[in-house]
């Protein structure tokens, strides 16, 4: 039932509720509040980049579990929207044809529960030709973490990029995986196990007061961008690419970095912890656009992991596949928002979170059910690092990213 109050009745409740503090609406401020659609119920747990690359004859993927935060993504209808590709039970994929060089495709994912619409977002797919950059000189240089250091995902772009069609590729670094030295015209890359955005920034360890004999420990213990001068220890690019490319700046420089920043973060602390990986990403970066003004700068978001038993087979109890998860899943949002607020059209994200089949391109080992039951069944057994397969996929990623670049370059 409704009432109609007076005048001096509307007056006298803007009055108790001015001593309580707040504001009365006007009708039009009413009307217009409630012209507004109401929030979707999950829709901070939907997270999609804003664009994403392909290219002819490479799969492109989007695994639902990897844009949406929910315990079990089963319980949720993903629906998919777009000219081209193919809706599955767990990703929406595209294998572009030639015909499809060159062209954007607008995509959009409703994701819906019990009931009815939970979220919903887009983004736009870039198609690259095949022969983007065909013939053109391109260095580039790999920094990251341990994915980057098990060498897989820079090793199959570097594969790809000696097919036809494709740019002459020269990548820079001090090694090739645990220290192993580069082959000339090789892959190599700055990849680190262990290593956060700010141990680039800091790590200068006196290699003497290693006592671990293992050459490992000590080729990690000093970041190679930085040097000492006067007594200070600073960042100097000039000098490492003096060493490592005969002082030619790089033309592309990405960074593959986040894991081992987010990860032991609990749910409370992970805010802050945020706030300290962000502010670390922008030294760093600061530090290399200063020295590199012109190179196209990539960076990609984090990279999902495995399952439950794979994080008790690597952590025990020290961390949980969905603690792991929810950290690295507000990271790449917060990322992307941070990021997007830049200055600068030569930063460029890579979507290396999206196309990661975290299901069965993980490794698995064979193991028998429990002391009882000598049944062998296989589960999965590294957290965050994937198998060949999944480093593929992440090589994929920057591939399609790097043609696309080279297809489209920014102008200066």
């Amino acid at each position: 039932m409704k009432f109609l109050l007076s005048a001096t009745a509307i007056l006298m409740l803007a009055g108790v509720a001015g001593c309580a503090g707040n504001t009365v609406q006007s009708k039009p401020q009413a009307a217009a509040q409630a012209a507004q659609p109401a929030a979707l119920p999950m829709q901070k747990q939907f997270f999609l980049p804003e664009k994403l690359y392909a290219v002819p004859g490479i799969e492109c993927n989007i695994y639902f579990r990897n844009i949406f935060l929910a315990v079990n993504p089963g319980n949720y209808v993903f629906d998919v929207n777009c000219k081209v590709g193919r809706n599955d039970l767990k990703r929406w994929r595209f294998t572009p044809a030639a015909a499809d060089a060159g062209k954007t495709y607008p995509l959009s994912i409703k994701i819906y529960d019990k009931n009815g619409l939970a979220a919903e977002g887009q983004t736009t797919v870039h198609v690259a030709s095949a022969d983007a950059g065909k013939g053109k000189d391109v260095s580039i240089l790999v920094v990251g973490d341990s994915l980057t250091n098990a060498t897989v995902y820079p090793t199959r772009l570097h594969t790809l990029c000696k097919q036809d069609g494709n740019p002459k590729l020269t990548m820079i670094g001090s090694h090739r995986g645990s220290g192993r030295q580069p082959e000339p015209g090789g892959v190599a890359h700055e990849g680190y196990g262990g290593w956060t955005w700010n141990s680039f920034m800091t790590r200068f360890q006196d290699e003497s007061a290693i006592k671990d004999p293992t050459p490992v420990k000590k080729f990690y213990a000093k970041s190679k961008f930085l040097t000492k001068k006067d007594g200070k220890v600073v960042f100097d690019l000039a000098q490492y690419l003096k060493k490592y490319n005969n002082g030619k700046t790089p033309d592309v420089i990405t960074f593959q970095l986040g894991v081992n920043d987010v990860f032991s973060a609990d749910e409370a602390g992970l805010p802050k912890r945020i706030q300290t990986i962000l502010a670390n990403a922008d030294k760093l970066i600061a530090a290399f656009r200063k020295e590199a003004p012109n190179a196209l700068i990539g960076i990609g978001y984090v990279t999902p992991g495995a399952n439950q038993d794979a994080f008790g087979s690597n952590y025990k109890c020290g961390q949980t596949a969905w603690g792991y998860y929810r950290n690295h899943f507000r990271l790449n949002q917060a990322m992307a928002k941070h990021f997007a607020k830049y200055n600068d059209p030569k930063l460029v994200m890579i979507p290396s979170n999206v196309g990661l089949d975290t299901e069965n391109n993980f490794p698995f080992k064979k193991e028998p059910v429990n002391s009882q039951n000598k049944t062998v069944v296989s589960r999965q057994s590294n957290g965050v690092h994937p198998a060949p397969t999944g480093y593929n996929q992440i090589g994929d990623t920057y591939f399609a990213w790097l043609k696309n670049q080279l297809a489209a370059p920014v102008k200066k």
